[in-house]
């Protein structure tokens, strides 16, 4: 059972539009078209099970559409969250909806919502969630949408961790995209309910830092993932078979961390 817990995807509405501006942007060939069907496709022809898909509000105004969106394609293979915006005037009612609903979690994109990630302006949302028990996915370290601009970084995430120590909270990119070294200092060996994904990670990370960040902050924090359409979730889940470690610290990595925070039964 593979859990891939970063994927995206994009309603039919402006599916078209959100994967030519994000291609451009970035300069990559995305796997999938966009859309869910592409990626329940892909997760056929790459060996996935489940995916977890993040959308992000990039303004106020998109919160309902996007979250209403997030509702309606929830399925026994598609575990979506939903998203706030920091500038959003009913920050506090989203985030209930969002728990209530059934949704997993939020996703904070502070390249996309324009924020730091340790601005104190944010941290209500921070305290929300950590006091109802939702998890939040941040995108974290390098976007090629500011390519010359951190909005996040692992000190950053380390003294969030200090300032909300209950907060289940999820780091892309193992912590921070290119910015190993500081997650080796910063966040790797943290106590708590700090996990780190690995999206777009095979072909880019040194194996022998990977394999220190794994055992300082231990296996059981570590998420498969890949941030399809923009990596093959192939890549990931070999990097990961690959690894020199424990068949058993394996299947944590790629089902039974996230089927934890996600609250699937371990035993199907």
């Amino acid at each position: 059972m593979i859990i891939d817990f970063h994927t995206h995807a994009f309603s039919e509405k402006i599916v078209e539009k959100a994967m030519k501006n994000l291609s451009e942007t970035s300069g990559i060939v995305p796997y999938t078209d966009g859309t869910v069907n592409g990626l329940l496709k892909h997760m056929d022809k790459s060996g996935v099970d489940i995916s977890v898909i993040l959308p992000i509000a990039t303004k106020p105004s998109q919160q309902k559409i996007v979250n209403q969106w997030a509702k309606e394609i929830k399925s026994d293979r598609i575990y979506p969250f939903g998203s706030v915006h920091p500038d959003s005037e009913d920050l506090s009612e989203t985030i209930d909806d969002i728990k209530n609903s059934g949704l997993y979690g939020i996703k904070l994109h502070p390249d996309y919502q324009g924020f730091f990630a340790d601005e104190k302006r944010i941290y209500p949302i921070y305290e929300k969630c950590s006091r109802i028990g939702l998890p939040i996915i941040f995108h974290a370290g390098y976007d090629p949408l500011y390519p010359d601009q951190l909005h996040s970084t692992p000190k950053d995430f380390a003294q969030i961790h200090r300032d909300f120590p209950d907060l289940t909270m999820i780091l892309a990119h193992l912590g921070g995209m290119y910015r190993w070294e500081q997650v080796e200092r910063y966040i790797a060996g943290t106590e708590g309910k700090v996990y780190l994904d690995l999206g777009f990670t095979a072909g880019e990370i040194g194996n022998n830092i990977l394999l220190r960040i794994i055992k300082k902050h231990g296996a059981d924090r570590i998420l498969m993932a890949s941030d399809c359409p923009w990596d093959d979730p192939a890549h990931e889940i070999e990097m990961i078979k690959k690894l020199d470690i424990s068949e058993s610290e394996k299947n944590k990595i790629l089902f039974e961390n996230a089927a934890k925070i996600l609250g699937i039964d371990q035993a199907f």
